[in-house]
């Protein structure tokens, strides 16, 4: 039997979270240093996988398939697409910088020398998620994906609940308060979609007597398997909204500024440029390959809550005046810009929505760690508490201004190219969601310029003077992230020759074809 390569990977951090989690009480530096050695050793193994991965060959690869609950056609089944070989290595790739963001995060509060933080713990419960995170984007049985779909919630809810960011205002009883509510909020809306998909995965095992993507996509091939149109519409339905739910895409996006204004920096980069993925991921792994015919009924509609989220969301932003919350509705118009891509139904949006997916992941952690040191140093995270920090630490408002621009697409960085196809995609199906889409980028120069403009020019205000610029550390996470929002916006080959064959195997599972340019016969 070949060696079980994508359990590996993803065992490792569950190995690696138990590890620390046992870690004795007195030695906290102890555990930070052995969930990063963990963290980067996962890394390499995902760099093991995409040196293995060959973009041209079978659609799923290095698979894996063992009986789990045979009663129930329940298998234990993993092979990586071009999609889910992206994330995966995002997601490794993340890891490390989150838990070096966080190294301080999780220590003892010195005020409150009686209050115990327990450090293990935070570091065992990232890890954990990184194990559910990976074994999610290479899951091929519906229902192994569903159970690590859900059980995902349970680490985050205590990341979000239990470590909360410390520049809060007011409070530490009104901080625990606004902390639990964004807990509870996140697991509920989560649940209520994880439930309902729940039904939707019950009902695909009725019609199809299998959870297995393959022998699903090989029944509907050979023609043994035919769903009533209106059975493949309300099973896709049910597993839409569980991904809309965890995308965010609205209106099912409240949770998410609560969620990452409460939690820690490190953990608001977990949710937004990891844990949502699955949402977006799932989209095309699931909804388009098992219900082709359901997902294009429903692409009008989508497009249309897709375009008021990138409106919305961006609108929202233009209007905070907490930094942590601006970054989480930007979020949300970019999750807007990731789902019309995909429902565009064109290779163009779909391989820009995959790079969007990857490309978003990277500014966004660049972006929300360098605000979160520069909060940090504050002690606040209204907008309003800051003014001239690029005189007294420039190179943190040079990281910051670099991935903010990184945010608002800014050509030469990553986010660019993806942007870039994804309305190419949009343009070329549906000239008006197009149009209406490029609001999205103007609304993004405007917070993003407006944001740098009030936190890093103009003069020093009080409490700034005395600020310390990046340390080793924090150049450590915030340098190398720059680095490869610059190289993959000039060079994104490597990426993009592992996602088209993919997106090739998702356009033929719809049946669609790229919409020919209309050209005028020369005269």
């Amino acid at each position: 039997m070949s060696f079980p390569l994508l359990t590996v990977t993803a065992a490792l951090p569950a190995i690696g979270a138990i590890a620390t989690a046992a870690v004795p009480a007195a030695r906290r530096t102890a555990a930070k240093w052995l969930a990063l050695v963990v963290s980067l050793a996962t890394l390499v193994l995902a760099g093991i996988v995409f040196a293995r991965f060959e973009p041209g060959g079978e659609r799923y690869q290095l698979t894996e398939s063992h009986a789990w609950i045979r009663d129930f056609g329940v298998r234990y089944e993993l092979g990586v697409d071009g999609i889910g070989m992206a994330l995966l290595a995002l997601t490794a790739l993340l890891i490390p910088f989150v838990i070096l963001a966080g190294w301080h995060d999780a220590d003892p509060l010195e005020t409150h020398s009686s209050r115990w933080r327990p450090t293990q713990g935070f570091f065992a419960l990232i890890l954990m998620v990184e194990a559910m995170v990976i074994l999610s984007f290479v899951a091929t049985d519906v229902f192994l994906f569903y159970i690590l779909f859900e059980a995902m919630l349970i680490p985050m809810y205590f990341l979000i609940g239990g470590f909360g960011d410390r520049a809060h205002s007011g409070s530490d009883e009104n901080a625990a308060a606004q902390r639990s509510y964004a807990a509870v909020k996140f697991l509920l809306y989560n649940l209520a979609g994880g439930l309902i998909m729940l039904a939707a995965v019950i009902g695909l095992y009725v019609v199809a007597g299998s959870f297995s993507l393959s022998e699903i996509a090989e029944a509907r091939a050979n023609g043994s398997l035919d769903m009533a149109t209106s059975t493949e519409r309300w099973l896709f339905l049910g597993f839409f909204f569980a991904f809309a739910v965890k995308a965010p895409l609205w209106p099912l996006h409240t949770w998410l500024p609560n969620a990452m204004g409460e939690a820690t920096t490190p953990v608001a980069v977990l949710i937004t440029a990891v844990v949502d993925k699955v949402g977006t991921f799932a989209m095309l792994r699931f909804c388009l390959q098992l219900f082709p015919e359901a997902s294009k009924w429903a692409t009008p509609v989508i497009i249309v809550l897709a375009l008021i989220s990138i409106v919305y969301g961006a609108l929202l932003a233009v209007g905070q005046r907490d930094i942590k919350r601006l970054i989480a509705y930007a979020s949300i118009s970019h999750f807007g810009f990731i789902v019309l891509g995909i429902f565009a139904m064109t290779s163009q949006g779909q391989s820009g929505a995959t790079l969007y997916m990857v490309n978003h992941g990277i500014s966004t952690a660049a972006l929300m760690l360098v605000a979160g040191f520069l909060i940090t140093r504050r002690g606040s995270r209204l907008i309003a508490d800051y003014g001239g920090v690029q005189k007294v630490a420039p190179v943190l408002a040079g990281t910051f201004l670099i991935g903010g621009l990184a945010t608002l697409s800014l050509p030469g960085l990553a986010p660019f190219v993806s942007e870039f196809l994804v309305l190419v995609g949009a343009f070329s199906a549906y000239p008006v969601a197009g149009v209406i889409a490029t609001v999205g980028i103007v609304l993004a120069a405007l917070y993003v310029l407006v944001l740098y403009q009030r936190t890093m020019t103009g003069p020093v205000r009080e409490g700034i003077g005395g600020m310390p610029d990046l340390k080793v550390r924090e150049l450590a996470v915030a340098l190398p992230l720059i680095a490869l929002l610059i190289l993959l916006g000039v060079f994104p080959k490597p990426l993009t020759e592992v996602v088209n064959p993919a997106v090739q195997h998702t356009m033929h599972d719809v049946q669609k074809k790229d919409p020919q340019p209309e050209v005028e016969a020369a005269k």
